[in-house]
Parts: C-alpha cells; sequence; structure tokens
C-alpha cells in the first residue's frame, strides 16, 4: 500500500515554478520522447520503445480535466496523437527490427519520391480540415485547427520515420510551429518549451540523414556468378 501511495503521489507531483506548477510526469514524458528524438536520428532500434513510454505518460497530460491534472485545457489532438505515436511506434519497431544491419543501424534514410512528397501535403492539409470539426465537437482548444494540424504531422512523421523518409524530419518543423504556440496558450508550458528545443533539433536530425543518404555508397555485386547457370546459359543458346 506505501509504494502503491508513493506511485500515485509521484504521478500527480508537480514541480513549482513562480506561481505556476509543472507536472513531473510532463516533464518526464518529454524526456523520454526527446530521447527517442535522439535514438531516431542515429537509427537506434530502442527509439521506439522509449518513445512508447513517453507517449503513454503525456497522454494522461494532455487530457488535463479527466485525470485531474489541474489543466483545464483538454488538447485532444495531442491526447490522440499520443495513442496513434504508440500504434504506428509498435509498426516501426518490427519495421526497424527486421531491417537492422550489423552496426545496429535499422534503416537507410532515403528521399521520398516526388509523387509521395506531394501526396503528404495533401494529407496534411486536408487531414486538417477534416478532423477540426470534430476536434471542435470533442471541445479542443483554440484554435482547433492546430490541434488537428499538429495530430495530421505527427502521424504522417513517425509513419516517414518508420519507412525512412529523410522528409519526415521536416514534417516534424511544420508540427512544431503550430505546436509551439498552441502549447504555451493553452499552459502546457514544459511541453511548449520541449518543442521549441525539438523545432531545433528536428532542423540537425534533417541534415544529418540527408548526409547519410548523400555519403550512402552504392551497393556492388562481389559474388562470383554460378558456371553451372553460365553453362545451362551456353547450352541452351
Amino acid at each position: 500500500m506505501d509504494f502503491l501511495r508513493w506511485l500515485i503521489e509521484a504521478f500527480n507531483s508537480q514541480i513549482a515554478i513562480g506561481s505556476s506548477a509543472l507536472l513531473v510526469r510532463e516533464v518526464v514524458g518529454n524526456i523520454f520522447g526527446l530521447a527517442s528524438a535522439v535514438g531516431g536520428m542515429r537509427r537506434k532500434v530502442w527509439a521506439w520503445p522509449v518513445g512508447i513510454i513517453g507517449n503513454l505518460l503525456l497522454l494522461t497530460v494532455f487530457l488535463g480535466s479527466l485525470f485531474d491534472t489541474g489543466y483545464t485545457a483538454n488538447l485532444w489532438g495531442q491526447a490522440g496523437r499520443q495513442i496513434m505515436f504508440i500504434a504506428v511506434s509498435v509498426f516501426g519497431w518490427y519495421r526497424w527490427k527486421q531491417a537492422k544491419n550489423g552496426t545496429g543501424h535499422a534503416v537507410t534514410p532515403q528521399w521520398a519520391s516526388n509523387k509521395t512528397r506531394i501526396a503528404l501535403v495533401a494529407i496534411l492539409v486536408l487531414g486538417t480540415v477534416a478532423l477540426t470539426p470534430l476536434f471542435r465537437i470533442l471541445g479542443s482548444y483554440e484554435p482547433v485547427w492546430a490541434d488537428a494540424w499538429t495530430f495530421v504531422g505527427s502521424l504522417l512523421a513517425t509513419y516517414g520515420m518508420a519507412k525512412g523518409w529523410v522528409e519526415f524530419w521536416l514534417i516534424w518543423v511544420a508540427v512544431d510551429a503550430v505546436g509551439v504556440p498552441l502549447l504555451f496558450s493553452a499552459g502546457y508550458y514544459a511541453s511548449a518549451f520541449m518543442y521549441l528545443f525539438y523545432g531545433a533539433f528536428t532542423l540537425i536530425g534533417f541534415f544529418v540523414w540527408a548526409k547519410s543518404k548523400r555519403e550512402e555508397k552504392p551497393r556492388i555485386e562481389t559474388e562470383l556468378p554460378d558456371p553451372r547457370i553460365s553453362q545451362q546459359r551456353s547450352g541452351g543458346a
């Protein structure tokens, strides 16, 4: 019972900052998210399970009124994307484990095709337009379109990371550009400051992945042809 009581107190503990306070689990959840981003930049498989832990913590944060966190603003897009993160992270975790090579890297960065880029932009815009009315009905914090934008963009960025597209870092930049002002206005200061840092970090990640793609050496066939196949072809001719 003492451990359970301590766990509940730790779950709801806050850090006093002036006249306001930050939830410890909001800070810890974002730290796990940052660690996952670092692992993703280095193409490490452990980035996925670490990110899932952070998503679970932040899910309870963004539904402030439901979990009695002291936050009155529910961000359904932010909360919903934590669930989406977990689902897509399972896919990414599985895919990166399959692709993992001897150096410990999970995927080889690649540029998305022009067709894919157009599709990503279209889905981001149309998805935002489609989800904004739904989030408004659910009572999401205004401006609701910003909440929808961060949700759709996060889905695309996480999927792009799982696929190994270099452009997924730029999608995160677009998400942070809208998400940071939204989080500040809603009072989620720890997440806002962390996402502000993410903005700079994602640009670094983009150039790191782009450099890895640029320096990728072409594969060269080093195995000698099977002489039996050559003989069969000669005989058939």
